[in-house]
């Protein structure tokens, strides 16, 4: 059986006086529920520049981690995910309907990781990350939505030019704004002792990859390894909100797939 350990943490950063950032997880009851189900793990950053950021990524995390919970169990995650994200984005939608919201812009990033067997499906949508740590190396498993990223994959500036742009925090993209909103969808093969990050803006734009490399691989509890994390950001600049999901994988239950279903592959 899929078999992780997790922790996670966030800070209010040495400017802001409330924290827009929300995280959220679904952790399987029983090894029933991890083979029909699964984990999933989840980091939504209130846009900054609308209002009721915190409304809007806490509506974003309770809806997809109870829409998670109650999906049909096997569901196959590639199509699920799609569609949970469509369902938060409609929630957080329609918060800008409600008396106490009417007429302000709410819009939040999010990014889901969900496990289960031996895949994991990564959703997306804005500028928060995820990372897989595998062999000690960094990889950024999804691209950000945004207005500088998508310059820089038209070759209109460079990298450097991105990091010192003021307008690389401006979203194409966001959970909220619009009736329906796409996510970016992956699905990775996971191995035992891959690391993933998931994290908030205020993470990502001050970590170092060897840094976080060098963090998250450490033998410490996970709950410590993201404090840990989230206060070396928070110590490198901490102009933003700062938050931080770490999940280390210990074991995997490797399957195959037949006609869209999975079965366990005999052990030679």
């Amino acid at each position: 059986m899929l078999d992780i350990q997790f922790g996670q943490a966030s800070d209010f950063g040495k400017v802001r006086t409330n924290n827009e950032d929300a995280c959220g997880s679904f952790v399987p009851q029983s090894r029933s529920q991890g083979r029909s189900h699964g984990f999933l793990f989840v980091v939504a950053d209130g846009v900054g520049g609308y209002d009721f950021g915190e409304v809007a990524s806490a509506t974003a995390v309770r809806t997809l981690v109870e829409e998670f919970s109650k999906a049909s169990p096997g569901a196959m995650l590639p199509s699920l995910m799609p569609r949970l994200v469509q369902e938060a984005n409609a929630a957080v939608h329609d918060c800008a309907l409600q008396p106490e919201y009417r007429g302000k812009k709410i819009a939040t990033t999010l990014v889901a990781c969900a496990l289960r067997y031996d895949q994991a499906v990564i959703a997306h949508v804005g500028d928060s990350r995820c990372y897989l740590i595998r062999n000690g190396q960094v990889r950024q498993l999804t691209q950000d939505h945004s207005l500088v990223n998508e310059q820089h994959k038209l070759g209109l500036i460079s990298s450097e030019e991105m990091a010192s742009s003021e307008a690389r925090h401006v979203l194409v993209r966001s959970v909220g704004p619009e009736m329906f909103v796409s996510a970016d969808i992956a699905t990775h093969t996971i191995q035992p002792d891959d690391i993933f990050v998931l994290c908030s803006d205020g993470l990502h734009n001050e970590m170092p990859a060897d840094e976080m490399a060098r963090i998250v691989t450490q033998h410490k509890p996970m709950e410590e390894v993201a404090r840990e994390l989230v206060a070396r950001a928070v110590e490198i600049d901490g102009g933003d909100n700062t938050t931080a999901q770490v999940i280390r994988v210990r074991a995997v239950e490797q399957v195959g797939m037949y006609r869209g279903r999975p079965y366990r592959l005999s052990s030679l």
